[in-house]
């Protein structure tokens, strides 16, 4: 979800990544597919990739939302790079929530990020997709 709003907003002025460290391969949670569509974002083809396809040496910025991932960037990243993490929580992880209340948490995690991106990246217009 970071991902797609950072390539919205920035579009080709910055390359934008994602990664993670349990999750190779996977593909993203319908629930997270809705929200994002909801803002024309379209995440359906997003595979996840493990942190050792990224040459952290090119990277400015690691922007992590787990424990898991934010060790991982450190001893991976944080010689060459700011490495920040943003503890988000996860829309999905509650299976026996019903259907309106993961959308719910979905589109809160979204929100969330919009409102850490415009603050972390003042130069973008976060409320452009909002």
């Amino acid at each position: 979800m970071a991902a797609a709003i950072m390539r919205h907003l920035f579009g080709h002025r910055v390359a934008v990544d994602s990664v993670g460290v349990l999750a190779h391969g996977e593909v993203p949670d319908g629930f997270a597919v809705a929200v994002m569509a909801e803002l024309g974002l379209d995440i359906a083809g997003h595979e996840a990739k493990p942190f050792d396809t990224v040459d952290f040496a090119a990277v400015d910025h690691v922007v992590t939302f787990t424990p898991c991932a934010h060790h991982r960037a450190l001893q991976v990243a944080s010689d060459v790079c700011v490495v920040e993490y943003w503890p988000l929580p996860d829309p999905v992880s509650d299976e026996d929530a019903s259907r309106d209340d993961r959308l719910a948490a979905c589109r809160a995690l979204r929100e969330t990020l919009l409102e850490h991106i415009g603050a972390r990246f003042p130069a973008v217009d976060a409320q452009r997709l909002a």
